[in-house]
């Protein structure tokens, strides 16, 4: 796929509410290794989080859209995606973005979201960070990881595109666990953008 400049590279936004971690390791990911994405903007729900600031400090161009400035959800997703067409953004990437967006009829499946556990398990409303980790503890389930998935109107709900897997260890805590889950993120994200843009690629 290429956009007007004649780039192979995914023009993409990026939502996210707090520290960039996800963020920071996209940007690695194009820098060395050649991720085909062109981060074009980045949005956050707070002004106050690192992520801004890794944001800015790579270059990207930032707005802040906070929820609370809008009198629905309608017009809360009205203002998060209206930016986008105008710098041509076709996918977006949900990189810790804590608020719950509607998506609008022009960008469904072209949202992705990155979640700390192998969906259906553990997913829905209030499953995020810590709460996602202590409830597979918990369960004992002995196999967790993270899923990248196609965002719909439903929490945690839309088509699985990626999962990568990896143990939980019987002496676990919830912060060991979201470490060993987070390294798999690292890659499972990446690998997905690139499935897309391999099937981008071949359509043309």
């Amino acid at each position: 796929m290429s956009d007007s400049n004649g780039s192979d590279k995914l023009p993409i936004a990026v939502f996210l509410s707090g520290s960039g971690r996800t963020l920071a390791n996209l940007i690695e990911h194009r820098d060395r290794h050649d991720l085909p994405i062109d981060i074009r903007l980045v949005i956050s729900s707070r002004s106050d989080v690192r992520g801004v600031q890794i944001a800015r400090e790579a270059g990207i161009e930032t707005l802040v859209v906070r929820q609370r400035d809008y009198p629905d959800a309608n017009g809360y997703s009205a203002a998060m995606f209206a930016p986008l067409g105008e710098r041509k953004i076709e996918y977006v990437v949900m990189a810790g973005f804590l608020r719950h967006v509607l998506i609008p009829d022009a960008f469904e499946n072209r949202v992705l979201n990155i979640h700390p556990s192998l969906l259906p398990g553990f997913g829905g409303q209030g499953m995020y960070g810590h709460h996602v980790h202590a409830a597979a503890i918990e369960r004992g389930v002995k196999i967790t990881g993270c899923t990248v998935h196609f965002v719909d109107n439903e929490y945690d709900n839309g088509p699985i595109l990626h999962q990568r897997a990896c143990p939980v260890l019987a002496d676990d805590t919830p912060d060991t666990l979201a470490a060993r889950v987070f390294e798999q993120e690292c890659l499972a994200l990446p690998e997905a953008i690139r499935m897309l843009a391999g099937d981008l690629r071949n359509s043309v």
